[in-house]
């Protein structure tokens, strides 16, 4: 990304979004590149960058300290706060990124969510797909990048890792803190957690 640090050209943009109808909250705190283009009825929070070759379009809402880069934000979609929507993402209709989440050349499906502490990278998302807190796409072995697919309203319990290459099949649902590593059929339960062993009436050793 080439910085965009004349005050001027910050000054130009942020004016003539402004004029176009953009709501900004701390106007001065945003930064636009000279090819950002936003629709209609856009909501922009304080601190927000906007790298080379983002495309938003209208109704969107964009939380504060999120930074987008070469991606395009279709209608209706909520993003952050402290999101990072990086090359290659498109957000469809109606979806949501939300607080400390990493997608990178990634399809978000309609009306699907990444609300929480996730990285979602290399992956096609289907509709209503629900992706729980803590889950990480295993997407690069050290030498080669493989893709994850989710199909439509799967599933993802939290702190779940889905190592790639892998397809979460339509309806199913992965048990929270799983390591999946094999493709999951439709309308399935997928999980891997090792039973819960307890010690009754343990005491700890003193020092």
């Amino acid at each position: 990304m080439k910085p965009l640090n004349s005050q001027k050209i910050q000054v130009n943009l942020r004016s003539r979004f402004l004029k176009a109808g953009v709501k900004m909250l701390g106007p001065e705190t945003i930064f636009f590149s000279q090819d950002t283009k936003i629709g209609k009825n856009v909501f922009i929070e304080p601190y927000v960058v906007f790298g080379p070759k983002v495309k938003i379009g209208n109704n969107v809402v964009i939380k504060s300290f999120s930074h987008l880069e070469a991606c395009k934000i279709e209608n209706k979609v909520e993003i952050g706060p402290y999101a990072r929507i990086r090359p290659g993402t498109i957000l469809k209709e109606g979806s949501k990124i939300g607080n400390f989440v990493e997608v990178k050349k990634s399809t978000l499906g309609k009306k699907s969510k990444v609300n929480h502490l996730s990285y979602i990278g290399d992956t096609e998302i289907g509709k209503s797909v629900n992706v729980g807190a803590g889950t990480i796409t295993c997407n690069y072995d050290g030498i080669n990048k493989s893709k994850t697919k989710i199909r439509d309203k799967a599933f993802i319990g939290s702190n779940s890792s889905l190592v790639a290459p892998i397809t979460i099949n339509k309806e199913s649902i992965v048990g929270a803190g799983s390591v999946i590593t094999r493709n999951v059929s439709k309308q399935s339960l997928a999980l891997t957690r090792p039973l819960q062993t307890e010690i009754k009436n343990y005491k700890r050793k003193n020092k």
